[in-house]
């Protein structure tokens, strides 16, 4: 009986942890590419970047992507141009759908945490992210 209680607590700590959906508070906010990969090797690593991704999420699961300047006082140039887009969660995986100018092309999260964002494509790259830390000049 304590074996079979055991079983179906792991079981159900395991499905628990693995569901997606708890990751997706985590995807809104700044976040300053660190390097791309394909197929295991660095295609291009960023010591500094002049843009960030933005992600806004909303409650249903709508948003938008938008790059942003930073400026040296801390605040961000904005352009007009954000990519709409859906987040899928099905078969386990967290999926960024996004459709712009009627062409839907879909991005999948492996990795969300407060310290690191991980997108594939369809493509094979892995684009590694962390959070925009603005530069204090002060």
């Amino acid at each position: 009986m304590k074996r079979l209680i055991l079983v179906l607590s792991l079981i159900i700590l395991t499905n628990c942890s693995n569901d997606v959906s708890t990751q997706i508070p985590l995807i809104k906010g700044y976040w300053e590419i660190v390097n791309v990969k394909k197929d295991n090797k660095i295609v291009k690593e960023y010591t500094i970047s002049t843009t960030v991704d933005y992600f806004e999420v909303k409650d249903d699961l709508t948003g938008y992507r938008k790059k942003v300047s930073p400026n040296l006082n801390g605040k961000f140039m904005v352009t007009q141009h954000e990519i709409p887009f859906s987040l899928i969660t099905e078969n386990n995986l967290l999926q960024i759908e996004y459709n712009s100018n009627n062409v839907t092309f879909i991005e999948t999260i492996k990795k969300v945490t407060k310290e690191e964002l991980i997108i594939t494509n369809a493509e094979g790259f892995i684009y590694t992210y962390k959070p925009y830390t603005p530069i204090n000049i002060e």
